[in-house]
């Protein structure tokens, strides 16, 4: 495998517009997507042509067969991926605004009922990606360190992105084990902010984003790549210090997993060996994509696209 992912794999339901000036609510559309970190990163690098395993729980239940379904018909490797009799998928649902800002509703279901992936899953692969690391399956401290050394051992690329834990407070200090053997993580600016105790303001610089990563950097992380939104990405680690803007396109239609579709575009770079620079252009070619459609997984359709996007934007070059 190119890259083996490792993480939420849910349902999302997507309400897109709501109108609550009448008697009754409507809304511009509700959807059904297949989402989570480790299912989206998975599908999105497979149509960047790299060869995928997925590594997550679902139950043996409708949700369950959609995401698995999903994954399949995207071409990933399910041979590690949990079925658990009796659990219940999980199932998340998406409030998308008219500006295409969103927010999220969790139930207890995102705790998997404290299961969790096994470091044996870990094997032959170029790159491991603990895609939601402070949330079920990777809300373990325990359980993501065995990871993390298996990656190591397996001498792969270990890329982290973040969640804000549900449902009880995990720290970076209960993280530590694992954290001192990640290569790159992929906090966004929420999650950056809440890691480090740095409140936002609305108003941050390249100087906030520096101190949020800071908090990384002294857990023992290499590279930090905060995810900020329409300000774009900030990175701090072995090769400099740098804000890359976003690109602006139209119509902004939906942001969920945006970030998701950064990390996959990044980690492409990885794999074909570009700065870090160039794996923040690539990824965020890659965003900009995904939020032109609604869901997680709609924008991003091939390979030759992102490239398409990259040289309008970047040309050919890092510039």
């Amino acid at each position: 495998m190119d890259v083996t992912c490792i993480g939420q794999a849910v349902v999302d339901c997507i309400t897109i517009g709501i109108d609550k000036s009448g008697e009754k609510m409507k809304a511009r559309s509700i959807t059904l997507s297949p989402g989570g970190d480790a299912l989206n990163e998975s599908i999105i690098l497979g149509r960047l042509g790299y060869r995928v395993r997925t590594c997550c729980i679902t139950g043996p239940d409708t949700a369950g067969a959609l995401i698995r379904d999903t994954l399949e018909k995207s071409g990933a490797d399910l041979s590690e991926a949990m079925v658990v009799p009796g659990l219940q998928s999980v199932v998340a649902d998406i409030i998308v605004e008219n500006d295409g800002s969103r927010s999220s509703i969790n139930a207890e279901s995102i705790r998997l009922q404290d299961r969790h992936i096994g470091p044996s899953a870990i094997h032959d692969t170029r790159v491991v990606s603990l895609a939601s690391m402070f949330r079920a399956p990777l809300d373990d401290p325990a359980a993501n360190a065995a990871l993390a050394a298996a990656a190591k051992q397996a001498d792969a690329i270990l890329c982290v992105d973040t969640k804000i834990p549900v449902f009880r407070k995990i720290t970076l200090e209960e993280m530590k084990e694992t954290l001192a053997l990640t290569d790159y993580i992929f906090p966004n600016e929420t999650e950056a902010s809440y890691f480090s105790g740095i409140p936002l303001t609305g108003r941050e610089t390249p100087e906030d984003y520096s101190a949020m990563a800071d908090a990384f950097l002294a857990a023992g992380v290499h590279n930090v790549i905060i995810k900020a939104g329409t300000r774009g990405c900030f990175y701090k680690g072995e090769q400099g210090c740098f804000m890359e803007p976003a690109l602006s396109v139209k119509p902004v239609v939906d942001t969920t997993g945006a970030g998701d579709n950064f990390v996959s575009g990044f980690i492409a770079g990885l794999l074909e060996g570009k700065t870090a620079r160039e794996c923040c252009r690539f990824g965020t070619a890659c965003s900009a994509l995904s939020i032109q459609a609604a869901g997680a997984a709609a924008g991003v359709r091939s390979r030759d696209q992102v490239e398409e996007m990259y040289r309008k934007h970047y040309g050919n070059g890092e510039g």
